[in-house]
Order: structure tokens, then sequence, then C-alpha cells
């Protein structure tokens, strides 16, 4: 088994590769090759770099901009994300993260007690769709971004899913692959199903591992407040995940979600709406495909195909 963990978009990226295929590539070269790719993606599609493409994009005053095949890759997927969820999970929200104190950067940047900040957080509510739907304005062509000029696009809502679906694509001459982007998590290669990935899941607020199950392909992701969550400058606490109808950081009553499905990017989709959505609405949200709802008491509820039997002692 071959194994690299690195840090990338914030996040520890930790890719695991078995069993190479006749026709495969080298372990060591293969996640070297794996490692480089994801650092120019994070480069490329962060907006926290002045000149990065998503940036540039951000920064073009004309409607249709020219933009690469990764650039139209992440904001395709962005959309749609956004046409999944309705808008919940909404790409247009960059002039409103800025406002709530994310406008830099947190890599390496302790979070705020999530504890403290449920104390002070205000009314619980689900999150909702902006009525304007930004979003619908913005379309990717075959070699450009048209967007309405002002808009402007964040890809952190979908960017992990879809660098671990990629990197599925990227390592297919292994027979086994697991790749962790910062909690997404996709699963694939052919001897996957027989010989299956353990994969542990975390109570966002306490730590403690609640469930485990094993996977043999697919994606699975974790959404949880814990990640970024900062005191500003009046004392009252922010986190990165917004209710798009308001611009200010969703309280739902949830600190966090785990959604099953078929690829990474669908799961962390799923699992980020059902945070935003609240527990009746969330719960809705995962049944199909089954995940686990964190409440803001250290409790959990599985939710679709996995059962409380799944669930190990804390």
């Amino acid at each position: 088994m071959s194994e690299i963990t690195f840090d990338s978009m914030g996040s520890t990226i930790r890719i695991v590769a078995e069993a190479p295929l006749a026709h495969g590539a080298a372990p060591a070269a293969a996640l070297a090759g794996a490692r480089a790719w994801t650092e120019d993606f994070a480069w490329r599609l962060s907006r926290f770099i002045v000149d990065s493409e998503l940036s540039r994009l951000n920064a073009d005053p004309r409607q249709v901009v020219p933009a690469s095949p990764l650039l139209r890759a992440a904001v395709g997927a962005a959309l749609w994300a956004a046409q999944r969820t309705d808008g919940l999970i909404d790409p247009t929200l960059v002039g409103a993260l800025e406002a709530a104190g994310y406008r830099d950067s947190r890599a390496g940047v302790a979070a705020a007690p999530l504890a403290d900040a449920l104390l002070t957080a205000p009314e619980r509510r689900s999150a909702r769709p902006h009525p304007d739907r930004a979003w619908r304005a913005v379309q990717v062509l075959d070699d450009a971004i048209d967007r309405p000029p002002g808009v402007r696009l964040d890809s952190g809502g979908t960017g992990k899913g879809l660098a671990a679906d990629a990197l599925l694509v990227q390592l297919a001459g292994f027979g086994r692959v697991a790749v962790d982007c910062g909690g997404d998590v996709g699963i694939g290669g052919p001897l996957a199903a027989s010989r299956p990935f353990q994969v542990d899941v975390q109570h966002p607020l306490t730590g403690d591992i609640v469930m485990s199950m094993e996977l043999g392909g697919g994606g699975i992701a974790t959404s949880g407040l814990d990640r970024n969550v900062w005191r500003r400058a009046d004392g009252s606490f922010a986190h990165h995940l917004l209710d798009p109808s308001t611009g200010d950081p969703a309280w739902t009553g949830l600190v966090g979600a785990t959604a099953l499905a078929a690829t990474a990017l669908e799961a962390e989709t799923l699992a980020k709406a059902a945070l935003l959505s609240g527990p009746e609405r969330g719960r809705a949200l995962l049944a199909e495909h089954g995940g686990v709802l964190f409440g803001e008491d250290g409790g959990f509820e599985a939710v679709g195909v996995l059962t409380r039997a799944e669930a190990v002692a804390a």
C-alpha cells in the first residue's frame, strides 16, 4: 500500500493507493503526480490569491471571459451544486463571505471554540436560497465563462469534492484508491468493492468517532461548523457556511452533517445542504443515499441506509 499526506486547499489531503495494475504508473511517481496536480488545482482556483485564475475571472470587467478547462470544470461543478440544492449552496456569495470576516485564507489559523460560538449564536433557523439566485445568470461556455460583470464566484463549496473525484480518475491504474480532501472522500478501483476501506465518522463538536463503516466505492463527505469558526471585532462569532437569503452565517440547530453519495462532489453538496437546512429538511435530503446529522448537544442521528447498529462506542 502506498500513501501520501500533505496540506493543500486549506486542509489535509490524504491519498491511499494499493495494488498497481499492469498498465499503471509506479506508485511513488503516481502519488507525486497526484500531489502536484492537487497543489496546482488549489493555486489556480483560490480566491485568496490575487493572480489565480479564479481571482482574475472575478476581477475581469467583461461579461464573457476566456477560461481554462479546469476553471470551467470548477464553475460547472459549483453551478451543478447550486442547481441540485435550488440555490442553498450558492457560489456567488463572495461579498457576503468577506463581510463576515472570511476575506483571507484561514489555513493554519486555529478555529475559535465552536461550543463558545453556540452559546451566543442567534435564533436557529433553516437557511434559504437568495431570491435573486444570481448563479442562474452564470453559464459555462465551450471556452469561456459568461456571467454578469461584478458577479464574483467562489469554488470553495464544491472544490474539494471535485478534486477528490478527479484524483480517483488520475489514479485509475490502481486496484484500490481512497482520496480524502479535507473530509471529502472518494473511493474507487476494481478491487475496492471486495476489499472496502474503513471510514470513521467524527462528531464536529465533541471530536468523538460516532460511526464506522466499510465503503467499497463512491463518496462520503462531512461538513461541519468546527472547521472555520472565528470571533469578529465586535465579539460575535462567525463561520463560513452562509444563509444565502441573509448573507449571514447559518445557525440551524445542526453543527455538522455527513452524506453518502455516488461521488465525492455529490456527497459534499448533500452534506452542506443538509447542515444548512437544519434537522427536519436535512433528514429528507440525506434519506436517499444515507448520512448522519450532528446536533448541538453532542448527539447524532443516522439517516437512510445508515443505522444505529453501525455506531461504535465513543
